[in-house]
């Protein structure tokens, strides 16, 4: 006996997550860029056909994301890297003495390079694409406690060099965003533990073979998209890596 065709009715995503489309959509496309406010909710409601409360819906979830910022009395703004408060969000290094220390980032070398295998694999690229590398380290205090390998597409940052990287005095990120037009939205990170080779060791001033935290980050910006490897060597002395769950 022939069974009858299976049939897939299509599926439909609620309401709200339509319009948290058509936003993000408008993000992406440069309409409301980071530090901007957007429109209010009645004006995106009318915009958009729908009720005051799906679009609030929407806009909750991507404050939730950290894509907006809600500020009482003053509105829904693009979040950006240029506030000091999101900085700490993609750094989870804490001293054990719950000091708050200056962070000063050193870049020490900045090169083009093409892509091996397992960097186009990680950015989605094709191996032997253009890419640029950079060696940088931070320090808390007179304290060294980070070195950074860090891979980026070279398409996106043509022209990124250890003199621009010199010249600025904010983060990496925010660096990519107003000079690139590159928005970090999100990042997934691996760590292990490993011991420090000559030149992590010479670095973060501490014997070879020490045991260091290796903090891989992979940083994506919208539709999922790979922008950045950095492969972070963390020293633990007298730090530890911090982060909230819940």
């Amino acid at each position: 006996m022939n069974r009858p065709a299976t049939t897939h009715s299509p599926t439909f995503s609620p309401l709200y997550q339509q319009i948290r489309a058509l936003i993000t959509r408008s993000l992406e496309s440069g309409e409301w860029k980071p530090g901007d406010i957007i429109p209010s909710e009645s004006d995106l409601a009318e915009r958009f056909g729908v009720s005051q409360g799906t679009v609030r819906k929407a806009i909750d979830e991507l404050a939730a994301e950290n894509l907006l910022v809600r500020r009482q009395g003053k509105g829904t703004f693009v979040s950006t890297h240029d506030d000091p408060r999101s900085f700490f969000r993609f750094l989870r290094l804490a001293s054990n003495e719950g000091e708050l220390l200056r962070l000063q980032s050193i870049p020490l070398e900045c090169w083009r390079a093409k892509a091996g295998p397992d960097v186009a694999r990680t950015l989605a690229l094709e191996p032997g694409a253009p890419i640029n590398i950079v060696r940088r380290l931070m320090r808390f205090g007179d304290e060294p406690a980070v070195y950074d390998e860090i891979y980026l597409p070279g398409e996106l940052f043509p022209d990124l060099s250890l003199d621009i990287l010199n010249s600025v005095a904010v983060s990496m990120y925010s660096l990519f965003e107003s000079r690139y037009s590159v928005r970090i939205i999100r990042a997934e990170e691996r760590l292990r533990a490993v011991s420090a080779d000559r030149v992590s060791a010479e670095l973060l001033q501490v014997a070879e073979g020490s045991p260091l935290l290796l903090v891989e980050r992979v940083t994506y910006t919208y539709d999922n998209k790979p922008v950045e490897w950095r492969r972070g060597f963390y020293a633990t002395k007298n730090f530890y890596y911090h982060n909230e769950l819940g």
